[in-house]
């Protein structure tokens, strides 16, 4: 490699709060196994149940698709969309090519900075250097990165979103002693979708869907930047966190899903028909909101004290996805889902009827009333 402080691992050690979960090596075909340590065989918990159980042994994914040779919940550790673009910038201001990188070396760039509680050892971490934490100069750089222009305060970007996911630049920092995800526009984007996303999630938890704690932070030059907790950390302890493209290792890029396998996913992960209906409380406002870009990471699950529960809800917005429909179908329709579907997506799991029509018609109503009262301000419909 160009840069010899930059190494290529065959192996790396998994960690979790000091606990060695096991260790990933690198297979002559490139595709990466893992066995859990003995100290987590005795006192820990499958990190992710249906792929990887927790027993002795090797395991190895069945082919190097979907996710570069890992497993999903690993690759769920690895950015996309904005943290990626990011690494690929830096890698590349210090003449590294960012294809010349195995997988194991894109983890071990991620080390402890991940999402969720997984940490990747020896690591190897980049430079960073903070120049500024203004909201407003940070968003000005970031148009410059999705311009493919020259940042003075690149090394900053990625310290703060470079493990970062999603397409719509944001960063991880720290607001009154907690964790918060802060995100900026898009080309795409309107100047006022911070102020649409806190309109979102102020309508999701009027229809009883657990948001994180979010604001909406001052800007001189939009209405603000919308921020929210980041869930995957209480009291700055981590948090394990897989997402539901992850638990079924399929490719979140191609829309694949239909909220019924969400709903049977939720009971066979949770056993628990509340967790079930958080699910389908999801399910129904993504439908009536228009959030159709509802892929298989934009759904995660949390394992805490024991026991795995639906995360928080996040990225809500107006969107589309594939031709316009959604990413995720409600009982096969992707293209203009109502009522009977989600009554028909409801009754495959079990969900009575009557308690499915009062949240689809509570959660239609209150969504309505968000989308004539505040957003036709700034988006048609």
């Amino acid at each position: 490699m160009p840069n010899p402080t930059l190494k290529a691992p065959l192996s790396l050690d998994v960690y979790a709060n000091s606990r060695k979960v096991g260790t990933l090596a690198e297979l002559p075909d490139h595709r990466i196994a893992f066995e859990y340590s003995p100290e987590w065989l005795q006192s820990g918990f499958s990190i992710s149940p249906f792929s990887l159980p927790l027993k002795s042994g090797v395991f190895i994914p069945k082919s190097y698709e979907p996710f570069d040779g890992l497993f999903g919940v690993f690759s769920d550790s690895l950015p996309d969309g904005w943290g990626a673009l990011l690494t690929d910038r830096l890698l590349r201001s210090k003449g590294i090519d960012p294809y010349s990188l195995s997988t194991l070396a894109r983890l071990s760039l991620i080390g402890k900075n991940g999402k969720g509680l997984l940490e990747y050892r020896p690591s190897q971490a980049l430079k960073e250097s903070f120049h500024t934490i203004d909201f407003d100069e940070l968003a000005k750089e970031c148009e410059k990165i999705l311009d493919d222009q020259p940042s003075k305060d690149l090394d900053a970007l990625y310290g703060l979103g470079g493990s970062s996911g999603g397409a719509r630049p944001k960063i991880n920092t720290f607001v009154d002693g907690e964790e918060w995800i802060i995100k900026f526009r898009t080309h795409y984007d309107s100047t006022w979708i911070g102020q649409e996303e806190f309109d979102y999630f102020t309508c999701a938890k009027s229809c009883q869907i657990e948001v994180p704690e979010f604001r909406l932070f001052p800007s001189k030059t939009s209405p603000g930047y919308f921020g929210c907790v980041r869930f995957d950390r209480s009291n700055q302890e981590k948090i394990h966190m897989v997402s539901a493209g992850a638990l079924l290792e399929t490719n979140y890029r191609i829309p694949n899903l239909d909220y019924e396998i969400l709903l049977k996913l939720t009971w066979l992960l949770t056993n628990d028909m509340e967790e079930v209906i958080r699910m389908f409380r999801l399910a129904c406002f993504n439908v009536f909101s228009h959030n159709r870009d509802d892929h298989a990471k934009n759904f995660s699950f949390l394992y805490k004290d024991g026991r795995w529960r639906l995360s928080p809800a996040y990225d809500l917005t107006w969107s589309s996805s594939f031709g316009g429909e959604h990413a995720t179908t409600i009982h096969g329709n992707g293209k203009n889902p109502g009522p009977v579907d989600l009554q028909q997506a409801a009754s495959s799991i079990g969900i009575p009827s009557k308690a499915a029509q009062t949240i689809i018609q509570k959660t239609k109503a209150n969504v309505e009333k968000m989308l004539k009262n505040t957003l036709q301000k700034h988006r048609p419909h």
